[in-house]
């Protein structure tokens, strides 16, 4: 059974998981009226990957006799200055749900909690590959610059993500 503690603390997340999705919706919708195709479908993916990580957390909850509270979800912003701005608010973002994580980990060490720290150490090494990822990106966008035909290249290659 979940404390109180840690369970408001995992909805906090299963909040935060879903405003992930949706920021990375706004960044999709950003760039599909920008006509980048390829960056648009890598962010709807990623979007879809953060309601699964808000789901997993959800079915833990129940799992474990608490009650999920759904609250409210903030709205994104909807406009950057390029798809580099894009990247590195991307960048940020993971930075920052990575310390979210972590917190939620030494809530689980502080409460004795061992099974959501076990269940914690999924999303610890995930948050290692989103932060990874959103590096890599950010540093190909700043190696090119916003030269129009090498986003293009760039906006390919994004598009092959399944």
């Amino acid at each position: 059974m979940l404390s109180k503690t840690m369970e408001e603390a995992l909805n906090k997340q299963i909040n935060r998981e879903l405003y992930s999705a949706y920021l990375y919706l706004g960044m999709s919708a950003f760039f599909e009226t920008g006509t980048m195709k390829g960056f648009a479908k890598w962010m709807r993916i990623q979007a879809k990957e953060e309601q699964a990580h808000a789901l997993k957390i959800y079915n833990y909850v129940i799992a474990r006799g608490g009650k999920a509270n759904l609250l409210a979800i903030e709205a994104p912003k909807t406009k950057w200055a390029s798809a580099g701005k894009v990247f590195e608010e991307v960048y940020a973002h993971e930075q920052k749900v990575t310390g979210m994580i972590n917190a939620l980990v030494e809530l689980a060490i502080k409460e004795k909690d061992h099974a959501t720290f076990e269940m914690l150490q999924w999303f610890v090494k995930e948050q290692v590959e989103e932060e990874e990822h959103a590096n890599e990106i950010l540093g190909k966008i700043k190696t090119i610059g916003d030269v129009p035909g090498h986003l293009f290249y760039l906006d390919h290659e994004m598009g092959k993500r399944e």
